[in-house]
């Protein structure tokens, strides 16, 4: 099948996770991307763990080309703006006001090519008082409110995987499809902003709307009581979650699993807007129960009983879970110097079939030689 993105070029100017995530996202809809990286070390992500091709670096380049390139010096800035001229996309991650120091502005890389979507995206914005912090997942986590509807105010630990970055670069690639899709219609590029700070307030709106609707000011319970959400314990000391969500059906199915038909009529749990008012206390008498019994036996009781709900698997389980296995997620393709290396699908099929092969993510500088030739030969062709 054609890739829908096939025929698409792309300058990725970008290190660490938003950028870097937001052109593997293009690439793997078949976008040619070109990953611009310093020659002395590349992408710092590539040194995480030691070496220079580690599993953060793997995680968000597969399906790309690495060019290495000193934008600083006058001959990579000519090489950096003949690639521009032939570019569809531009994506930068840098601070706000770096480009333009570099002499790259908007201005100029617009004036270079008029169809270029330039995709710029920064920690905060490129005005207003924080558009010269240094920002990281944990910064906007915190700034934008999420932060707040995880951490224990008692014992604050910063937890869990990285939650702004990939967000932004979901958004990031979001608009720039929007981009290319306007662009088919008036030949016209544009200029795409995005920031981590709005990228993760955006992504968890219930929390505002509800504060500003009901005057609800969200904590790390919140959600999950009204949603009905629980993880417990079970006689084998493994772990397995469930979610009744609103529909009644799912609170009897938990009880017809439990044997605790009893507890329909507990004055505290009656209703559902009982349930979420003593959540904390329905939780200690549902987790008496899990207790009792292995989670093998939890898994087919509440399977029997339709209700929603997972063991809580580790990253090993994951990956020998018999529907992961059906579905085929994880995949393993060779590197020319680096051998097996091992991916995760894009999730998503077109037709019922995968979008295309992937392609182990470059060593520092590996397409270096064979981009430089493919531009002199477009400028000679010219």
């Amino acid at each position: 099948m054609t890739a829908p993105l096939e025929g698409i070029r792309i300058v990725e100017l970008t290190t660490m996770i938003t950028g870097p995530l937001a052109g593997m996202l293009l690439a793997d809809l078949g976008a040619s991307v070109i990953k611009i990286e310093n020659p002395d070390k590349g992408d710092p992500f590539r040194s995480f763990r030691g070496g220079n091709y580690s599993g953060h670096f793997l995680s968000y380049n597969r399906n790309k080309r690495s060019l290495a390139l000193d934008i600083r010096s006058s001959q990579g800035q000519a090489t950096l703006l003949s690639l521009v001229r032939k570019s569809d996309v531009l994506i930068d991650n840098f601070r706000a006001g770096v480009l333009d120091r570099f002499g790259l502005s908007a201005e100029r890389l617009r004036n270079e090519n008029p169809r270029l979507i330039h995709a710029s995206i920064t920690g905060f914005g490129t005005q207003g008082p924080y558009r010269n912090r240094p920002a990281y997942d944990a910064v906007a986590q915190a700034l934008s409110g999420v932060s707040a509807q995880f951490l224990d105010t008692e014992d604050p630990q910063v937890t869990g995987p990285t939650l702004s970055d990939n967000i932004t670069g979901m958004y990031a690639a979001n608009a720039i499809l929007g981009a290319l899709f306007e662009r088919a219609r008036t030949g016209v590029g544009k200029r795409i902003e995005t920031n981590m700070l709005e990228a993760t307030v955006a992504f968890a709106p219930d929390a505002f709307i509800n504060f500003k609707q009901y005057g609800i000011k969200s904590a790390p319970k919140t959600r999950v009581a009204t949603s009905q959400s629980y993880a417990f314990r079970c006689q084998d000391g493994k772990l397995i979650a469930v979610h009744l969500s609103s529909q009644p059906k799912f609170w009897e199915g938990l009880l017809s699993a439990l044997e605790r038909k009893d507890l329909a009529n507990h004055p505290l749990f009656v209703s559902r807007e009982s349930r979420i008012a003593n959540y904390k206390k329905l939780g200690e008498e549902l987790a008496k129960e899990f207790l009792s019994r292995p989670r093998d036996e939890w898994n087919a009781r509440l399977e029997t009983n339709d209700v929603p709900y997972a063991p809580v698997l580790d990253v090993e389980e994951v990956i020998n879970d018999p529907q992961i296995q059906e579905l085929g997620t994880f995949y393993h393709v060779a590197h020319p110097t680096k051998g097996d290396v091992w991916g995760i699908q894009p999730p998503y099929l077109f037709d019922g079939k995968r979008v295309g092969l992937m392609v182990a993510p470059p060593t520092l500088g590996q397409h270096t030689d064979d981009i430089l030739a493919e531009l002199k030969a477009a400028d000679t062709a010219l």
